[in-house]
């Protein structure tokens, strides 16, 4: 009696012929082109149709105590609100961070690919990488994928050996250094909060207040930012949560409930 040994073969039975199995193993994977004269404005396009329109508010600024990076929270997809509670400060390590504007997943992952770097930076030469550079490597790595549909528009903050730092970083590989940074659709309204209110010479609480402020101004006027008022302060000692309060309840704290005229004539 002949035994059937063929279950303990590790390769499996093919059934058809040898050429077959040689043309398909031999032919290059391949796509249809677009009909297109205009193959980069076909891709700007495309890319424009998929990435729904985003909104936020971001901001930070240099003060003579450190730098003080504030954020709202709201996610949103065109005029949908997906969440209320989204995290755009993001700790890229204890005296940096990295704030959020543009697709949530791009930044996310990009921040977190930067602060692996940035340890990576300090285990090899046992000390703390610089703003400078943490700004220079994540434009660096951006640029790299300028046109394949990213959308990030960051601002990297932090304390290092020179004192405090504040650069933006977008998508294109862009890099700018500046005391005074906003970014995201309500960045108009908090520009023109933030400048008419900045000071160099300010002290923590004075700082944090005018952030305070300006995220909520642009949260009422910006339909796309809204949620919770983020506000952290950057100093020689690492970074710190100051407050994170509801946009809801600062209306009321800047705009206090007042008696409408109607009330007024009734009572008198």
């Amino acid at each position: 009696m002949k035994l059937d040994t063929s279950g303990f073969e590790s390769t499996v039975p093919f059934f058809g012929t040898s050429s077959d199995l040689l043309g398909g193993l031999s032919a290059a994977p391949s796509f249809d082109v677009p009909a297109t004269t205009d193959f980069d404005g076909f891709q700007k396009d495309a890319i424009q149709m998929v990435k729904p329109a985003k909104g936020t508010t971001t901001l930070a600024f240099i003060f003579k105590e450190g730098v003080i990076v504030a954020a709202d929270s709201r996610a949103s997809m065109g005029g949908y609100i997906s969440s209320q509670s989204v995290k755009k400060i993001i700790e890229i390590n204890p005296y940096m961070l990295g704030t959020m504007a543009g697709g949530a997943a791009d930044c996310q992952f990009w921040h977190r690919n930067l602060g692996i770097k940035c340890r990576l930076h300090e285990l090899a030469n046992k000390r703390r990488i610089s703003v400078t550079g943490a700004s220079k490597l994540l434009a660096n790595i951006l640029y790299s994928y300028r046109g394949m549909g990213l959308s990030v528009g960051t601002m990297i903050a932090g304390w290092d050996e020179t004192g405090p730092g504040l650069y933006y970083v977008d998508s294109e590989g862009g890099r700018l250094k500046g005391t005074r940074f906003s970014v995201g659709s309500g960045s108009p309204y908090a520009y023109g909060v933030l400048d008419s209110g900045y000071k160099y010479d300010m002290s923590v609480e004075e700082a944090a207040e005018l952030a305070r402020r300006a995220i909520y101004h642009a949260t009422f006027r910006d339909g796309a930012s809204g949620g919770v008022a983020s506000v952290y302060h950057v100093g020689p000692n690492g970074w710190k949560k100051l407050s994170g309060d509801d946009v809801g309840e600062l209306h009321y704290k800047y705009y206090p409930a007042m008696p409408s005229t109607e009330q007024e004539m009734v009572e008198a």
